[in-house]
């Protein structure tokens, strides 16, 4: 009797498709800190499931409404520059951003 192959199939898609991503804030003074945000996702024909890596991982920092955000660092890997293109058939992809929120105290000098 033929085993039905439809399960692990099914299995392994939900598993790639799978939304993955963090984010960790840091306070450093009363009113602003860092942040570090990643994201994860899979390419199939230049389709990201579920969706890019480096929309997820922006769109998990934007989703804390703190004042201020700025990104200092943001990156993809891998990232093959101009050959990216080898990527869009078939790959895995993890984004990475970091930077800061909040309103920093000016130093008074008197």
């Amino acid at each position: 009797m033929r085993q039905p192959r439809l399960l692990p199939v099914a299995l392994a898609a939900v598993l790639c498709t799978a939304s993955c991503a963090t984010v960790k804030f840091t306070r450093e003074t009363e009113s602003s800190g860092r942040f570090v945000a990643t994201g994860k996702a899979v390419t199939l024909l230049s389709v990201d499931f579920p969706t890019g890596a480096l929309v997820q991982a922006r769109e998990n920092v934007s989703d804390a409404n703190l004042p201020n955000m700025k990104v200092t660092s943001a990156r993809v890997i891998p990232d093959f520059g101009g050959f990216n293109w080898v990527l869009d058939i078939l790959s895995f992809r993890y984004a990475k951003i970091e930077g800061t929120w909040g309103f920093t105290e000016k130093p008074t000098g008197q």
